[in-house]
Formats: structure tokens, sequence, C-alpha cells
């Protein structure tokens, strides 16, 4: 069986207000192809943009076992993954935790393949992050923006 190419995800997140309107820009690279997508909400924060922004790329790989680079300006996201606080977060039952069922869906789009989590400085001019926070600042410029129903469920457990 041929080997797979390697795929390169890269993203963002953005929120104006931080929470305020917001959006998330994914740039994937596999051999010559490219795939650019985004997405905005209404009122949501920059960590879940960037957590959504990862997730979203997963999610639209096609196939499992693939070797993917995420590259992120999200010391969030990377952080949790290479230093491991997701699986302390897991163990704890995510008690007192933001951005749970964000981190859920992170963990069904991640399963069964091969990632790694790479952080890269953010608005320093790498050409597939400034892409992606261009989509993402886009995204989340646009009227008529969606809610974002976890952030809201996330408040309410907050109050």
């Amino acid at each position: 069986m041929p080997m797979k190419p390697k795929i390169y995800l890269f993203t963002d997140g953005a929120a104006s207000g931080n929470p305020g309107p917001g959006g998330y820009g994914v740039v994937l690279r596999c051999g010559p192809l490219r795939k650019e997508l985004s997405g905005g909400f209404a009122c949501t924060t920059n960590n879940r943009m960037e957590l959504l922004a990862v997730i979203k790329g997963l999610e639209a790989i096609k196939w499992k076992d693939a070797e993917i680079e995420v590259w992120s300006d999200s010391s969030y996201v990377v952080k949790a993954i290479n230093e491991k606080w997701l699986e302390k977060w897991k163990r704890s039952g995510f008690k007192g935790k933001k951005n749970v069922d964000l981190w859920l869906r992170f963990d069904e789009a991640a399963a069964g393949q091969r990632i790694s989590f790479h952080w890269l400085k953010g608005h320093a001019g790498h050409p597939e992050n400034e892409r992606c926070d261009a989509l993402a600042v886009e995204a989340g410029s646009q009227s008529g923006l969606p809610e974002d129903t976890g952030y809201a469920e996330m408040q309410e457990t907050l109050i």
C-alpha cells in the first residue's frame, strides 16, 4: 500500500472583544492540494476559535492514520496537547475547565490520527498563518453570524 502524504494543518482564531464576534481560519496542505476553511460566530472567545480551527481542519481530513502536522499560534491549544494539560483535564473530569464541548469534539476528531503540534509566532509573516488570520478575522466580521451555542451554554453554567 502506498504511503499517504503528510498533511499540514495551519490554524488561527480571532475574537473582537474576547468575548465578542469571532472566527476561525484553516489552511490544509497535502502535496499539491490546498484547502481553506473559515467560519464565524456572533459571540465567542479567541481560545474557542483557536481550538475550533484545529477541530474543523481535522474533521476535513477524510482518511484515518494520517500523519498531520498542526501549526498554530495558540499557546493554549499547543500546550494543552504538548504539555499534556488535556490528559490532566480529562482525568479530573474537566473540573473547572472551559471549552469542554470543544475539547471532547477535538478528541473525537483526533482519534486514529498521528498528530504533532507546533507553535509558531503569530503576525510574524508566516504565509499560511497570515492567511488563516485573514480568514478568521473576515469570518468574524460578517453580519448575521450564528450563536456559538457551546459558549452560551458555558456561560450559563458559570452563573
